[in-house]
């Protein structure tokens, strides 16, 4: 059996470092809270005045968070991509167009590769936003509008490896990109239509007609039935409750498994007792055009399991249970 090496004891260092990385980067992000201006508004401008796409771009750490700021903004409802400025020397510039915004990212602001695909960017008559550390460098002077994202010290102890720097930089893309949701008006809806496959897709887009019950799967009797049919009827459809509807197919009331127990206790005859004696009557019901989410917020609030779904006419159309709403994860 092999033995287990003793840990190091780093712990008090680690705890250490740990602490001073993140109060290094918080400190950063609020300086640069504090240092926001104009200029913010009129990258905000530039953007939403754009008829095309974002375009982001970035080398090294740059290039990471330039893809970061790409995909935030693609989901929070401003088109955009990114775009190697390497690739871009060699092809790929053919996905700038002049109605797009260019967004430039490069802490030193002296990036070769961005600075020789910049005066193409300038001459297709895309607008150019720079992100940078530096507002005296070639970048920052060559652009539209300039963000400074300047830091006082990154939290690498050596001082080299961008930390500090990558984080300012990836929260002032952040505020973007919520500013832009703010002045579109993009809300959760248009969020989930973004993320159809996510938990807030399916809470938001899907309906009840589309998880509902339908055709021989509702279990429903009339009223004149006897309460040992509704019973069998239950027990076919599984979903521990039917619907008493008349020969309009309009709900009229509905017995669950509760109503059952309750039933049980008066010891009443079940081949003699018609089921609308003992049914509970003006049932909670919801539409096939209502959320599922809708459902479930109506199954808690009145501690049910079960609903009927009916139309305009209070026509009994589907059925839905909590299990259903699991199944699809609704929930």
């Amino acid at each position: 059996m092999r033995r287990m090496k003793k840990p190091l004891s780093v712990a008090p260092r680690a705890l250490e470092l740990g602490r001073q990385v993140l109060d290094i980067e918080a400190a950063a992000v609020r300086a640069l809270s504090i240092r926001l201006d104009d200029t913010f508004v009129a990258a905000l401008d530039v953007i939403l005045r754009c008829d095309g796409r974002v375009i982001v771009s970035g080398m090294g750490k740059s290039g990471h968070i330039a893809r970061k700021i790409a995909a935030t903004m693609s989901s929070t409802g401003t088109p955009a991509y990114f775009v190697h400025p390497g690739e871009a020397s060699h092809g790929d510039l053919g996905m700038v167009a002049g109605e797009d915004v260019f967004i430039a990212l490069s802490y030193s602001g002296e990036s070769q590769e961005l600075m020789a695909i910049v005066p193409i960017v300038k001459r297709l008559g895309a607008k150019l936003i720079s992100m940078t550390g530096n507002p005296a460098s070639s970048l920052a002077k060559v652009s539209d509008v300039h963000l400074n994202a300047a830091v006082d010290k990154e939290a690498c102890p050596m001082g080299l490896a961008p930390t500090a720097s990558t984080t300012a930089s990836l929260a002032l893309g952040d505020a973007l990109a919520v500013a832009l949701l703010d002045a579109k008006g993009f809300n959760a809806e248009n969020f989930a239509r973004s993320h159809p496959g996510g938990s807030l897709g399916r809470r938001l887009l899907t309906l009840v007609g589309d998880l509902m019950r339908v055709g021989e799967r509702i279990p429903k009797v009339r009223e004149d039935a006897m309460l040992g049919a509704a019973l069998m009827e239950m027990s076919r459809k599984g979903v521990g409750m039917t619907a008493i509807v008349d020969e309009n197919d309009t709900v009229l009331g509905i017995y669950t498994d509760g109503d059952l127990r309750r039933t049980l206790e008066k010891k009443l005859d079940f081949s003699a007792t018609p089921v609308r004696g003992v049914m509970s009557a003006n049932p909670h019901c919801i539409g096939p055009d209502s959320l599922a989410a809708e459902a479930v917020q109506l199954m808690e609030q009145y501690n049910i399991n079960q609903m009927l779904v009916v139309n305009g006419q209070h026509q009994l159309v589907g059925a839905l249970s909590m299990h259903d709403l699991l199944h699809a994860k609704v929930i």
